[in-house]
């Protein structure tokens, strides 16, 4: 019987060549420094292969994060748009000094790749959970923009898939990892600030808005920008330029739109997700209030509340949260800065100030995690538990009253108008 070839992971396949020196691996081939690990390069066996998935603005800023790691290999990009297409493959190529940078308009046939081992996705939030979805089940980590769902059953099944696949997964909740933002939540998890009372968070604004259905125009080329693909999962509608952004919205209708859920959501899967890591992460609230005098007054099951608060926000830049307890209180934003009850609650510790929440520490966490296989900060089940915050807040948003969610069903109680909206319908071949 004839012996089966066996498959070696592409990074052990390498170390193994690289230790032994074997002629049967390596051939008579002179291997230059930097594939061994010389000259301060990175070994090819430590280099994280990365692809992206629709790079835009924020995706452009994202991959100039990865780009700084020097144990990054970025090697392809999709993107439905032309433009942007060849706009990150200059970057890539001029980065490395060649041309080897492939580009895709299919996702799927990016995610093909072996060699790839983890993927970029920055698409518009229509895209974010079934393209990660779509990654891990190809076996590939992912670091996924954020708002990571369109509603409650996607939040739910994206981290399902993560813990079924066992694979890597960063919202782009960068802040979990900045210093301020770290001790502020860390205050308020483990009882310094006695016991937690409330802890506010500021979305940009509070409406229930979803994408409008603009006058047809005619479409481009698809090797200019593929419409179908760009609508991905969500219902067809014309060719209208305006919306190629994704986050053109028109009030009314509804906040379960083709392309986002509104300012709750938005800002909210940072403020929200802040607040859970400073509860522990644990299960989201229980109740959600209809909004009143700026104010929508959500409960866990504990007794804290989680406050959206709209407006006459703390002076501490963008994305401010407050953490109450019994004995004190904390509070951080995107300055870099902490205010705090009492100097004695930072404990003769000194907390480094970073401001304008960049995303490199984020990333370096990602690709830590990566090679570890550990959980990173915004791993899949934190980011559930802080969308279905924002999601849930949203329809109590829309329906103008109090709402009741039940963490084991995963179900809004005796509420079948909340219960219609914890998902949406998916145009084929893209249901989950």
């Amino acid at each position: 019987m004839a012996n089966k070839a066996i498959q070696l992971p592409r990074r052990q396949f390498l170390k193994t060549a690289v230790a032994t020196g074997s002629a049967a691996l390596l051939g008579s081939t002179i291997i230059p420094s930097s594939a061994l690990g010389l000259d301060g390069a990175v070994a090819p066996s430590e280099r994280v292969v990365v692809g992206g998935i629709g790079i835009g603005n924020r995706g452009t800023y994202d991959l100039g994060c990865f780009l700084e790691q020097k144990d990054v290999q970025f090697v392809a990009v999709c993107d439905v748009k032309e433009k942007r297409r060849t706009a990150v493959k200059k970057i890539a190529d001029e980065k490395y000094g060649n041309e080897n940078c492939k580009t895709y308009i299919d996702f799927r046939e990016l995610l093909d790749r072996a060699d790839i081992d983890a993927v970029l996705i920055a698409t518009g939030p229509n895209w974010h959970s079934t393209a990660a979805m779509a990654a891990a089940k190809a076996g590939k980590d992912m670091y996924c923009e954020k708002p990571c769902t369109k509603n409650i059953d996607q939040s739910l099944i994206l981290a399902e898939t993560m813990r079924r696949t066992g694979r890597i997964f960063q919202a782009g909740t960068q802040r979990r990892n900045l210093p301020h933002f770290a001790f502020a939540c860390e205050l308020a998890r483990t009882g310094k600030l006695g016991k937690l009372k409330k802890v506010y968070a500021h979305p940009a604004g509070m409406q229930a808005l979803m994408s409008g259905w603009l006058p047809p125009e005619a479409a481009p080329n698809k090797e200019v920008v593929d419409w179908d693909m760009y609508l991905g999962p969500a219902a067809w509608r014309p060719f209208n330029a305006k919306q190629l952004d994704g986050f053109n919205f028109e009030k009314g209708g509804g906040f379960i739109g083709a392309f986002n859920g509104g300012g709750v959501l938005e800002w909210g899967s940072h403020c929200v997700d802040l607040c859970q890591w400073a509860v522990g992460d644990c299960p989201p609230p229980v109740e959600y209030n209809a909004p009143k005098d700026g104010e929508l007054v959500a409960r866990y099951e504990n007794g804290c509340e989680l406050i959206f608060r709209e407006k006459g926000w703390i002076p501490l830049g963008s994305c401010p949260v407050r953490f109450e307890g019994e004995t004190g209180w904390v509070e951080a934003g995107d300055s870099g800065k902490l205010v705090l009850s009492s100097p004695e609650l930072l404990a003769g510790r000194e907390v480094a100030e970073i401001g304008g929440y960049p995303a490199t520490f984020h990333v370096r966490d990602f690709l830590d995690c990566v090679k570890t296989r550990s959980q990173p900060k915004g791993n899949a089940d934190a980011a559930c538990n802080a969308h279905i915050a924002c999601h849930a807040a949203n329809v109590a948003l829309h329906l103008g009253r109090t709402v009741k969610y039940d963490n084991k069903t995963n179900e809004f109680i005796d509420d079948a108008q909340a219960n219609r909206m914890r998902s949406e319908a998916l145009r084929e071949p893209w249901r989950l």
